[in-house]
């Protein structure tokens, strides 16, 4: 009998690194002189970021660190989606940004038939918010790996193989 190998495919984040993040983003708020006496603020909840502060151009700034500070923890930028900048009391500025996790459902499909069309010899299955790929190759799984790695690019999606059996 054979031996199967599988691993996972998942949209995730270390949430832990999220948080180093956003720590080193306060306090390089903060620190800096163009963002002192600002009353900018980041928050942290289950699923957003809320940032408000008091202009646009602030608020790019803002963004900009947050950026150089996922990179800096390995965090890869598609996590994060940019909602619409509100105006809030007066001159106040606020933007939501929303954490993506997890596949849905419709692009777990185009994922599993994108990797069985080009490799025979797999099985994809569909888990919820994540894909199983097995086989009896390692090869083929290699294959798979570098697979996924290039429809993350096309589908604008954070995508990670992990749980290798």
């Amino acid at each position: 009998m054979a031996e199967s190998f599988s691993f996972d495919v998942v949209s995730d984040f270390e949430r832990q690194e999220l948080v180093n993040a956003l720590d080193q983003v306060k306090r390089e708020i903060s620190q800096r002189y163009d963002l002192k006496g600002t009353d900018t603020e980041v928050e942290l909840d289950k699923e957003n970021i809320f940032i408000t502060t008091n202009g646009e151009l602030t608020l790019n700034a803002v963004n900009d660190i947050i950026r150089q500070k996922a990179i800096k923890r390995k965090l890869s930028l598609k996590i994060f989606d940019y909602g619409d900048i509100e105006i809030v009391s007066g001159n106040k500025v606020k933007q939501t940004i929303l954490l993506k996790k997890g596949i849905q459902q419709e692009i777990a499909k185009k994922i599993s038939k994108s990797i069985r069309d080009q490799i025979k010899k797999i099985n994809v299955s569909i888990n919820g918010e994540t894909l199983r790929v097995s086989s009896k190759s390692k090869n083929d799984l290699q294959l798979a790996i570098k697979l996924v790695s290039d429809l993350e690019e096309t589908l604008n999606i954070p995508l990670k193989a992990n749980n290798f059996r």
